[in-house]
């Protein structure tokens, strides 16, 4: 294993929303599987869906508002330490955070009222595309 060096995030465009719905729930039909960024995970206790923000219709319980920073690049598996180079310094930051990762990488949203802070804090140690 080895130390990843030379972080670049991209922000991308979109406001996201993370909604919950039971765990018995299909998948809905407002998602759109075409957007740039969407998620379904399911346990036990929900159905979590990551999508963008508009897509959640009122009424279902959802928790609005964040943005994503995409690590640019194939995260190879024998990797360590991605998401720690950008949860510690935006934890330090008083930067509340949500993490995914995907087989090629990770993102990590942050509330849309801190997207600016939080980029500039990333910037610090990692090269942040606007």
């Amino acid at each position: 294993m080895r130390e990843q060096t030379g972080l670049t995030l991209t922000i991308l465009p979109d406001r996201l929303a993370v909604a919950q719905l039971p765990p018995g729930s299909g998948l809905p039909d407002w998602l759109d599987w075409t957007d740039p960024l969407v998620g379904a995970t399911r346990t036990g206790e929900e159905l979590s869906i990551l999508c963008r923000e508009d897509r959640v219709p009122e009424g279902v319980k959802a928790e609005r508002g964040w943005r994503a920073f995409r690590v640019e690049g194939v995260v190879d598996f024998s990797l360590f330490g991605i998401l720690a180079r950008i949860a510690v310094p935006l934890a330090q930051a008083h930067l509340p955070i949500f993490a995914i990762s995907t087989y090629n990488t990770d993102y990590v949203l942050v509330r849309a009222d801190d997207l600016d802070k939080a980029a500039d804090v990333l910037a610090l140690s990692c090269t942040v595309k606007r």
